[in-house]
């Protein structure tokens, strides 16, 4: 007896993980002991099998182990099912020629990769039924059951997971094993329902009916399905336990038998992938144009707003306007980062996805592309920055205007006081009934208004000069203010006049004038400046005032305080002017003169300057008061100053030091993909804690901006400075972590190994000095040169170089990024779908026509599916065309582009 299993040892079968057959010959003895019966079915079974196969040559066999005796029908039936030539068998009678028959036959099936145990050609000669049915199954198992794999599994795995596949959506089918599952025959036609459901009625049959199931099955499938009835019913119901290798034989006739039907299913199963990828693609394109044209609509909307320069005319209304701003940063701005982030995270992933498919890049409708975006956005920050700094300019400028029209209104109304009846007395003719020394009284009286009107000269001047301001600063109430002007300096000019003309006429009557009461004049020219200091002094200490900094209100506390000082001098003053009106009275009594009354050569009178000196007394404590608070406020605005400076001088390195360790941890790649993804987004979370941080110094912000606090010594950080800062740093960990997705969505699409991309990640970045995160030519020469690429300075490496810059750097920009590298390399080492693989696919659909018909793609395509394909391919216009036919190949070509044909 020859021994197959030393002479073939290097010969079994090991691939994709199949048993092997010296297990499945050990099996096979067990099952022989466990069961007679069994042997019965493999009988019966085994001969339908082998006779479906013979039937071709046109011979059969009637006992299986005699017929197979003397090897030449061994032989005939490995040629079938081979479709291969044996070595030419010996027609001799004798034993010798049978052995060497029968060893012809296991030679060849050893040469197959079939691993045989203890199966010599002695025993097939000598017609042992158990070598011979076992010598059968391995037949069967190398050539019927073998090459079938389903999703990578073993030939019995693969044909399970078939029957399993097949058979789900019926009722009372549950395929777990090739015994128990098929014993009431529903298994066996639900494999024919479902691929031939005009054969069978499904519906009719009963679980508690196996043999009527059995037969019916057996009978259809042998009438139309060409496969041989190989067991009875009955022998399958009444058995415990059906044997294994006859039901496994059986299946695997009705496999083959379907297997066009499973090419056609596998053809569809790609194209369903494919759609469903170019689906979802198409889906993300349509959000990215709503959510582009969304943000670029909003954008449209808000820059007028921001452009808008007209002014309010009191600074209640501009308040609101940059009230109303605040709330747009705050509000209506910080969603619109977030959603121009997340723009750019999905154009980056889609066209990441889009490579990975084998797809066109995706290019956005005109005016939406990411760089059109930040245009706009540029744009926008340009104007809110601008319109920032116009609200603050006009709020001082309205500020300045409120504090020039009060101070108009308050000189206005004190001069207008002064001339209430001036004119009146410039024209009264008095001095023309009077005594010669009540006209020279008149004259010196009249001397002394003169005076008095000179000193205020200075104050129509002033009142000139602040209405010719707030003309040049556009307030709003000019046209008031030049009239109420405009009737002060004309007033002025008549009081000019009719002075002038009262002292022509009193000076024609001087000569009659011989006396006058010089004390009267002494008081009247001391009390008039006096008069007008206090005047002035009152209208200084009732000023209003404006400052910006503690420098500012120090310094007029200082000229109040200096002020201070002179009152004791002015009080002598007003005590010797008080002295010579007590000396007109003594000299009055002593010489018997009544006086008129009043002096005749002023109006002042020593209880007025009493009056106004005690309230210049009452002016300086309120005066105080008033600097001190101011000064309060100025402390308050400085603390305030401080407030922010501290903590924008904390903000401002934290952000700019985040910054910098997201570059590194993007360079140093410590770890996986996955080690990389958890620890930044780890690092984002940190970094979103951190909100609070800027959400009180926006507030501490809003305090200075309420306080009208205009600069900041202690800080060179600005508000507008530390948010975009924030808004950059929020982007860029986004933006580091999208790119760590898309590098893990490459490597998986891909197949690349995490050792792989470590290796490309290394090598990239040793050449990107600049840290830059793209290499220029040269770096990426050096680079390609590292991995192994021949690439060097010669016309092959060069035309080589050429070839692959192409690729990377289509745009020839000079620069090449990693996502491109990345994308280059995975194309090298990896295999993907093509359009070529999709053509054939539809082809095998189609049947092998170069057009499909939308009746066929509902048929073998999902509903949704076979309705976007329907939609979408062109009419069929080449030969032989039959009405509704599509073109499945421009179909194709459009999903990948021409460049991939």
């Amino acid at each position: 007896m020859v021994d197959y299993h030393a002479a073939n040892n290097q010969a079994q079968y090991t691939s994709g993980g199949q048993q092997s057959y010296m297990e499945q010959e050990n099996d096979w003895d067990r099952d022989l002991l466990l069961d007679p019966a069994w042997e019965k079915q493999q009988r019966k079974t085994f001969t339908a099998w082998c006779n479906s196969h013979l039937r071709k040559a046109g011979t059969q066999i009637e006992n299986i182990e005699e017929d197979f005796r003397d090897g030449l029908k061994l032989m005939l039936l490995l040629e079938v099912i081979s479709g291969e030539r044996l070595p030419k068998p010996e027609r001799g009678k004798m034993r010798v020629h049978k052995i060497n028959n029968v060893n012809k036959a296991l030679d060849f099936i050893a040469s197959k990769g079939v691993k045989l145990v203890s199966i010599g050609a002695e025993e097939i000669v000598d017609g042992n039924a158990k070598m011979t049915l076992g010598m059968i199954w391995t037949i069967i198992l190398r050539f019927a059951i073998q090459d079938i794999s389903v999703e990578e599994t073993s030939a019995k795995e693969g044909l399970l997971l078939w029957c399993q596949r097949k058979t789900a959506p019926y009722k009372n089918v549950n395929v777990q094993n090739f015994h128990i599952s098929w014993k009431d025959g529903l298994a066996f036609n639900a494999l024919i329902h479902r691929h031939r459901p005009e054969l069978i009625d499904y519906d009719k049959l009963r679980k508690d009916d196996p043999v009527t199931n059995l037969n019916n099955a057996f009978e259809v499938a042998e009438k139309y399905l060409d496969i041989p009835k190989m067991l009875d019913a009955e022998d399958i119901v009444n058995t415990a336990r059906p044997d294994e290798k006859a039901i496994m034989t059986y299946v695997s006739s009705f496999y083959h038998a379907f297997s066009g039907a499973q090419k056609a299913e596998t053809a569809a199963n790609r194209i369903c992938k494919v759609l469903a990828v170019n689906q979802e693609n198409e889906h993300l394109m349509e959000d990215y144009e709503k959510l582009a044209s969304d943000l670029l609509e909003w954008i449209r909307r808000t820059i007028p707003w921001l452009e808008n320069r007209i002014p309010e005319k009191t600074m209640a209304e501009m308040q609101q306007k940059l009230e109303d701003f605040r709330g747009y940063r705050r509000v209506h701005k910080p969603p619109k980062v977030q959603e121009k982030c997340q723009l750019e995270i999905n154009f980056n992933t889609l066209q990441t996805k889009l490579r990975l498919s084998n797809r066109p890049a995706f290019m956005p409708s005109e005016g939406r592309m990411v760089s059109d975006i930040n245009g706009a956005w540029h744009n926008l920050e340009g104007a809110e920055k601008g319109y920032e700094e116009w609200l603050l300019n006009e709020i001082r400028r309205l500020e300045r205007l409120d504090h020039l029209a009060e101070k108009f209104r308050q000189k206005a109304t004190i001069h207008e006081g002064w001339t209430d009846g001036k004119e009146a007395m410039l024209t009264q003719k008095d001095y023309e009934t009077t005594s010669l020394s009540e006209t020279k009284a008149l004259l010196k009286k009249h001397e002394a208004f003169e005076s008095d009107l000179a000193a205020h000269q200075d104050r129509v001047e002033q009142i000139a000069a602040i209405a010719q301001e707030l003309n040049e600063l556009d307030y709003y109430d000019s046209p008031n203010v030049n009239a109420r002007c405009q009737k002060i300096c004309e007033q002025w000019d008549t009081l000019g006049a009719l002075t002038q003309s009262r002292r022509e006429s009193l000076e024609r009557t001087e000569k009659q004038l011989e006396s006058i009461d010089e004390l009267y004049l002494e008081y009247a020219k001391r009390a008039a400046p006096f008069n007008n200091w206090m005047e002035g002094a009152m209208e200084d200490l009732q000023d209003m005032f404006i400052v910006h900094n503690i420098e500012e209100i120090q310094g007029l506390i200082t000229a109040h305080e200096q002020f201070k000082a002179t009152l004791p001098e002015a009080n002598k003053e007003r005590e010797a002017i008080q002295a010579i009106q007590a000396e007109v009275q003594k000299i009055a009594q002593y010489n018997g003169i009544k006086l008129a009354g009043t002096n005749p050569y002023t109006t002042i009178t020593p209880s007025s300057i009493d009056s106004k000196w005690d309230k210049v007394q009452k002016l300086v404590p309120q005066r105080d008061q008033a600097l001190q608070e101011e000064l309060s406020r100025q402390q308050s605005n400085d603390h305030l100053r401080r407030q922010f400076a501290t903590q924008a001088n904390m903000v401002g390195p934290w952000i700019q030091n985040k910054m910098e360790e997201i570059g590194r941890i993007s360079i140093e790649m410590n770890g996986t993909l996955e080690d990389q993804l958890t620890h930044l987004r780890q690092y984002e979370q940190s970094i979103i804690e951190y909100k609070p941080n800027i959400d009180q110094l926006e507030g501490n912000h809003q305090l200075i901006q309420e306080a009208l606090i205009f600069d900041n010594k202690y800080t060179a950080y600005t508000m507008e400075h530390l948010r975009v800062g924030w808004e950059q740093l929020l982007t860029t960990i986004a933006r580091t972590i999208n790119e760590i997705e898309n590098q893990i969505l490459t490597r998986d699409a891909k197949g690349i190994s995490q050792e792989q991309l470590h290796e490309y990640r290394t090598s990239f970045n040793h050449f990107d000095k600049d840290h830059s995160g793209t290499l220029m030519a040269e770096e990426f020469k050096a680079c390609l040169i590292s991995l192994g690429y021949d690439v060097e300075n010669d016309k092959q490496g060069d035309a080589e170089f050429a070839r692959i810059m192409g690729i990377v750097d289509p745009n020839n920009s000079g620069a090449v990024t990693f996502q491109a590298f990345i994308d280059f390399m995975s194309r090298e080492t990896t295999d993907t779908d093509t359009a070529d693989q999709v053509i054939a696919s539809f082809k095998i659909l189609a049947g092998d026509k170069n057009y499909i018909t939308a009746e066929e793609l509902r048929r073998e395509l999902p509903p949704d599916q076979a309705e976007y394909c329907i939609a979408r391919m062109a009419p069929y216009s080449g030969p032989d065309t039959v009405p509704g036919a599509l073109d499945y190949m421009s179909f194709s070509t459009a999903l990948y582009g021409e460049s991939d044909l």
